[in-house]
């Protein structure tokens, strides 16, 4: 069979690649090494009784390798497991300590985007302002156009998503955008989305709004 990944499907469009950054992430880790998989698109709403039997937790997403009868979810284990298995192209983060940068992004964007008023606004906007300047620094200093140099690597791969829901949903509920003075990561954020694999395996921007709308209402 193959490689066969579950993936969520689109809010209200069941046949449409939908807005998961995890599972996102699995799918450009796959298109970066080239390797031949079938995509299953869950509808979380309405999850199909077959996926449910395979994967009872229902979590997505999930990933069935070659000759494996397991399911393996969690898209941190799922993407070691390929790296592991299919090793070339290498995806792995050297040095190691460039995994983690920007690894706090994600939380601080989901707070700003979530806080309500005026006061908690101004200190969750701080947070991820220090966030991405770190994460500006962090390229101004070390060469190349990805985390870990001239080659993108798993560290880019589960940043990619992230600042792709960042950028739309906090430019379309907040009407906020990253500084422009912080040159490298908009140079960043420009390579990842411009990557033949990001283009192939992103949600379309009005899909990343619709599954934010609902966890901002009051």
């Amino acid at each position: 069979m193959g490689i066969e990944v579950c993936v969520k499907a689109a809010s209200g469009a069941p046949d449409v690649l939908g807005d998961c950054p995890f599972s996102q992430r699995v799918l450009l880790t796959l298109e970066e090494k080239k390797l031949p998989y079938t995509t299953h698109l869950i509808n979380v709403s309405l999850k199909p009784d077959w996926f449910l039997s395979v994967n009872p937790e229902g979590k997505l997403p999930v990933v069935k390798l070659d000759d494996d009868e397991n399911w393996v979810a969690d898209s941190d284990l799922i993407v070691e497991i390929i790296e592991e298995k299919y090793p070339e192209p290498s995806l792995v983060t050297f040095p190691p300590e460039f995994a983690s940068v920007g690894s706090k992004i994600i939380g601080a964007f989901v707070m700003f985007l979530k806080s309500k008023d005026d006061e908690n606004d101004g200190d969750s906007e701080k947070a991820l302002l220090d966030e991405l300047e770190a994460l500006d620094n962090h390229l101004k200093t070390h060469g190349g156009s990805f985390v870990a140099g001239e080659n993108v690597s798993a560290v880019d791969l589960s940043l990619a998503p992230k600042l792709y829901h960042l950028e739309t949903a906090l430019g379309h509920f907040k009407n906020w955008s990253v500084p422009e003075r912080l040159t490298n990561v908009r140079d960043y954020m420009k390579v990842l989305f411009s990557l033949e694999s990001f283009e192939k395996t992103k949600a379309a921007k009005e899909y990343v709004i619709a599954s934010w709308a609902p966890k901002l209402e009051v």
